[in-house]
């Protein structure tokens, strides 16, 4: 619920599946859960927004597994972490999910910080063959984005009850069958103080723009078709 230029991340979020014609969201609740609950019972466009409460946090990888009856029917699913502001277009790696045999598309970027996230080794096609979390060392500043397309036979490769990471316990496992999308555009994970004041002053300048184009777009010219039935867990 951080306020970026005006308006909060998550509503910013919400836009962007809008945009890729997302049809419906599940929203994982923990710190601060009816803030988060009022906001989404203001929210009067698509997609729809089912909200599900964790008492305790079962972490990214946990939340799949203990919600998997939810996308078990669906041809495939986005994740995305929304901690974090970008105006990449969530079509690009919808789309790239159908040109490789993986059962994973995963969003990377650039990292001036690779150390601090998770870093994939990918070959010339853009398979990961290599996936390892904040090493000191890195072999690559190429670094998971936090955005997904699953297939949902992917739950079936997590091998441990929640809690439980997407990055630590299921992105490993996934080397050979995963590939890659590279984030064009502006992104910025905000996970400290000074990330969030780095947002603000950036996404005016850099990120703003893009994705007001967007939203224009999608008011104007929504196309479901694009991507019908898709959820994001």
């Amino acid at each position: 619920m951080l306020v970026i230029d005006g308006r909060p991340l998550l509503g910013i979020w919400l836009d962007a599946f809008a945009r890729a014609g997302v049809t419906e969201v599940m929203v994982n609740l923990h710190h601060l859960p009816d803030v988060v609950r009022r906001h989404i019972a203001a929210h009067r466009e698509r997609p729809m927004v089912r909200m599900v409460y964790e008492p305790e946090l079962l972490v990214s990888a946990g939340t799949l597994l203990a919600n998997r009856h939810w996308v078990a029917d669906e041809e495939c699913f986005l994740v995305c972490n929304s901690d974090n502001l970008t105006n990449f277009d969530l079509r690009s790696l919808i789309n790239t999910r159908t040109g490789h045999a993986g059962i994973v598309t995963l969003a990377v970027f650039h990292s001036p910080d690779p150390s601090s996230g998770g870093v994939a080794e990918t070959d010339e096609t853009g398979c990961v063959i290599g996936f390892t979390e904040k090493l000191s060392r890195p072999v690559s500043d190429l670094t998971n984005a936090g955005m997904y397309v699953f297939y949902p036979e992917v739950l079936n490769k997590i091998n441990t009850g929640p809690p439980c990471d997407i990055g630590y316990d299921l992105l490993p496992r996934l080397v050979g069958c995963a590939w890659t999308v590279l984030v064009d555009g502006y992104f910025r994970g905000i996970g400290t103080v000074e990330t969030y004041r780095l947002a603000l002053q950036e996404w005016p300048v850099r990120g703003a723009d893009q994705w007001l184009q967007g939203l224009s777009w999608r008011r104007t010219a929504r196309d479901p078709s694009l991507c019908p039935g898709l959820r994001v867990a």
